[in-house]
């Protein structure tokens, strides 16, 4: 059985890299995409999105949502909310910058937050 602390400190942990990979499919797909479009098609597959949507929601429930229960601090459950609902925006953008923006600010809120909550978790 693994410990409730290191338990929340892995579902930032993992919710912060899955940001960062987020990010690099991001700029890859938009980089690709002006390259090479038959690639860039798979990656601007909607399923892609959907799935990375709700694997981030789904450590966002665990991480900061446990997170919050023990610190108590509101800013990294707003600021993953607010991320959580940019990313999904993105879901309902046509193809291309603005879906891009959206996508990318939303995950760099939803990063920042887990980090702030392991902060917050370790004060």
């Amino acid at each position: 059985m693994i410990r409730t602390d290191v338990a929340r400190d892995l579902f930032d942990r993992l919710a912060i890299g899955l940001s960062a990979l987020c990010l690099v499919h991001c700029i890859a797909s938009v980089l690709l995409v002006a390259v090479l479009a038959s690639a860039g098609t798979a990656l601007l597959n909607p399923a892609i999105h959907e799935i990375g949507l709700i694997g981030a929601i789904t450590l966002a429930v665990l991480g900061l949502g446990s997170g919050f229960m023990t610190h108590r601090r509101r800013a990294p459950l707003v600021l993953g909310i607010v991320g959580i609902g940019l990313m999904s925006s993105a879901l309902f953008a046509p193809h291309g910058l603005i879906e891009v923006a959206y996508t990318m600010t939303g995950v760099a809120c939803v990063a920042t937050a887990h980090f702030l909550n392991r902060r917050s978790l370790a004060a």
